[in-house]
C-alpha cells in the first residue's frame, strides 16, 4: 500500500534531491579542477591521514567500551531524575564543539580543575592538547550517543525474558551471557561504525585541540593548506582522501546499524529482575555518577565562567551573534524546504537513491564542499561576501541525514494510512502538504528544525575558509578570542552562544510540539 501512496507524488522530491546531487558534485568538480594527483602526498599529508584514522578508532572503541557499563546501569535502575538524566545524554551532540572545548580546557587543561586537584596532592599533571585531548573531546560527544543507541538496545529485550532468568535463578554472569551478549554483537559494532564515522569529519575539535605535525586530521591540513598556504592543489588532493574514507565508513556504517525491534514481548514492567542491590548496586551508582561527573561538569564550568566573562565581551561578539543567528534562520528554511519533499519521496516510492543522497552529511566534508565551491567562485566573483550563504547551505547539508531518519518513518506512516482516503477525496500536491501530512508531523517538524538551528548556530567549519573580521560567526570570533588569549570574553561568548543553541532548539521543538495532532 505504502508504495502506491500517491498525495505527496510529483517532481518536488526529485528537485530535492537532484539539487543536494548538484551542489555536491559541484563542489567535487571544483576539487577535480585543481587536484593534482601527480603531485602525491608528502610526509605531512600521511602523518595527516595516519592520526585521523588512530584518533577516530580510539575514539569510538573507548566511546562504546565506555557506553556499555553506562547504558548497563541506566537500563536497569531506577532513581529519581532518571528520565531527566537521560535527556541530557543528548545535550552534547547539540552542544557547540567550541563551547565544549572551552568547558573541557576549564576541567581538564593545564589550570583546569583536575591538574590543580593533581598538584596539589603531588601527582603529575595532564596535558589536554594532542592525540589524547582530541580523543578525550570525542569521547565527551560520543558517549551519549553510544550509551542512547545501546540503552535502546537494552530496553527492546522483552521484561519476560528477564522474569525467566530470574525464576531459574540465573546469575549475572549467566544473564551477560545469554541476554546481553547477543545484544551486544548486534548493536555494539553498529555504534562503533557511527562514531568512527562522525569522528573522522571532526574539525573543531583538531582545530582548538590538535595542531602540530603529530596531531593533525585531514580537515585540519585542508583548513591550513588554504587559509595558511593557499594551495588550492594540496587542499583538493587531501579532500579527495577524505571523501573517500569518509563516504566508504558511512556505507559501512549504516549496512551494519541494526534496526532494534522494540516489541517480542508483553513489556508488563520498568523494573529489571537483574537488578540486585548490594555491590551490584554500588557499582551502577558510582558508574552514573561519573558517567554524570564526565558530561555535565564541563556544562556547569561553561555556566560558571560565562557569568564572570559577559561584562568582558567586546561589542564584536554581538554581531557576530546576529550573524550566527541569521546563519541558523536560513538553514532551518533550507533544510525544511530540502528534507520534506525528499522525505515524501522516500515514504512513498521506497526510493534507495534518495536515501543515499541523504547521507551526504555524514560522507562528504562541509570543508571538502567549501573548498569546492571557492574554487568555483573565486575566478568568477569575490567568495567572501557568500560566506555566511554559503555557510547555511553546507550546514542544512550537514543536518539532512539526521532530519531524514526523523521524517521519514512518521511521514510513511501517515501516508500508508491515509493513502486509501486521500486519493478517494483527490488530495494531491501542496494541499495533501497542508491539510494531511504537516498537521500530523508538526512534532517532528519542529525536532529536525530545532536540531538544525542548534547544530548551525555552533557550527565552526566552512565559515572558517570564507570568512573575515566583518562575516564571522560567534563559534568564529569566540576561537578568535581564545586565539588572543582572551579567556574571560571567551567564556562569556561560550556562554552566549550555549544559551543561543539551546533557546533555537526549544523554541523550535516546543513550538512543533504546541498543539501538535497526534
Amino acid at each position: 500500500m505504502a508504495q502506491r501512496a500517491q498525495p505527496v507524488i510529483g517532481t518536488t522530491g526529485i528537485i530535492a534531491s537532484s539539487f543536494v546531487v548538484a551542489v555536491v558534485l559541484l563542489a567535487f568538480l571544483g576539487i577535480g579542477i585543481r587536484a593534482d594527483v601527480g603531485r602525491g602526498f608528502g610526509p605531512g599529508d600521511w602523518a595527516a591521514i595516519r592520526f585521523t584514522l588512530l584518533q577516530s578508532a580510539l575514539s569510538a572503541l573507548i566511546s562504546v567500551a565506555c557506553a556499555i557499563p553506562l547504558a548497563r546501569a541506566l537500563a536497569r535502575r531506577r532513581f529519581a531524575g532518571r528520565g531527566f538524566l537521560i535527556t541530557l545524554l543528548g545535550a552534547p551532540f547539540i552542544l557547540p564543539v567550541i563551547v565544549a572545548v572551552l568547558g573541557l580546557l576549564t576541567v581538564f587543561g593545564r589550570s583546569g580543575w583536575i591538574n590543580i586537584v593533581l598538584d596539589a596532592v603531588g601527582f603529575p599533571t595532564l596535558s589536554i592538547y594532542g592525540l589524547h585531548g582530541v580523543v578525550l573531546a570525542h569521547v565527551f560527544f560520543n558517549l551519549p550517543l553510544a550509551t542512547r543507541l545501546l540503552l535502546q538496545g537494552w530496553q527492546s529485550i522483552p521484561a519476560e525474558r528477564f522474569r525467566l532468568a530470574a525464576q531459574l535463578d540465573l546469575p549475572p554472569k549467566m544473564i551477560q551471557r545469554t541476554l546481553e551478549m547477543p545484544l551486544l554483537r548486534q548493536v555494539a559494532p553498529g555504534a562503533a561504525a557511527l562514531v568512527f564515522v562522525i569522528c573522522l569529519t571532526s574539525f573543531a575539535v583538531a582545530l582548538t585541540l590538535g595542531g602540530g605535525p603529530r596531531a593533525t586530521t585531514i580537515e585540519l591540513a585542508i583548513y591550513q593548506a588554504f587559509r595558511f598556504d593557499f594551495d588550492l592543489s594540496r587542499a583538493a588532493l587531501l579532500s579527495f582522501v577524505q571523501l573517500a574514507l569518509a563516504g566508504g565508513a558511512a556505507l559501512v556504517a549504516l549496512s551494519i546499524i541494526p534496526n532494534i525491534p522494540m516489541s517480542a514481548g508483553l513489556d508488563r514492567t520498568l523494573q529489571r529482575w537483574d537488578a540486585r542491590g548490594g555491590f551490584q548496586k554500588m557499582q551502577d551508582a558510582v558508574i552514573i555518577t561519573l558517567g554524570s561527573a564526565f558530561l555535565l561538569l564541563p556544562l556547569f564550568a561553561v555556566v560558571l565562567a560565562g557569568l564572570q566573562g559577559l561584562p568582558q565581551m567586546p561589542i564584536s561578539v554581538w554581531k557576530t551573534a546576529g550573524n550566527s543567528l541569521g546563519v541558523a534562520l536560513i538553514s532551518i528554511a533550507l533544510l525544511l524546504v530540502i528534507a520534506l519533499p525528499m522525505a515524501g519521496w522516500i515514504s512513498t516510492r521506497r526510493a534507495g537513491g534518495a536515501e543515499a543522497i541523504g547521507l551526504i552529511g555524514l560522507s562528504a566534508s562541509p570543508l571538502m564542499i567549501g573548498t569546492g565551491w571557492f574554487i568555483l567562485i573565486n575566478p568568477i566573483a569575490n567568495p567572501v561576501p557568500l560566506a555566511l550563504p554559503v555557510t547555511a547551505l553546507i550546514n542544512a547539508l550537514m543536518a539532512l541525514p539526521f532530519a531524514l531518519r526523523i521524517l521519514v518513518p512518521p511521514m510513511r506512516d501517515v501516508l500508508t494510512t491515509y493513502d486509501r482516503l486521500s486519493r478517494s477525496v483527490g488530495l494531491q500536491g501542496w494541499s495533501a502538504w497542508r491539510w494531511l501530512v504537516i498537521p500530523r508531523l508538526r512534532a517532528q517538524i519542529g525536532f529536525t528544525a530545532g536540531l538544525t538551528g542548534a547544530l548551525s548556530v555552533g557550527d565552526l567549519g566552512v565559515i572558517a575558509l570564507f570568512a573575515d573580521p566583518d562575516r564571522a560567526t560567534l563559534p568564529l570570533q569566540m576561537y578568535r578570542l581564545m586565539g588572543a588569549y582572551r579567556t574571560e570574553a571567551a567564556a562569556g561568548a561560550a556562554l552566549l552562544l550555549l544559551a543561543m543553541a539551546l533557546g533555537v532548539f526549544w523554541i523550535c521543538d516546543k513550538g512543533g510540539r504546541w498543539r501538535a495532532e497526534a
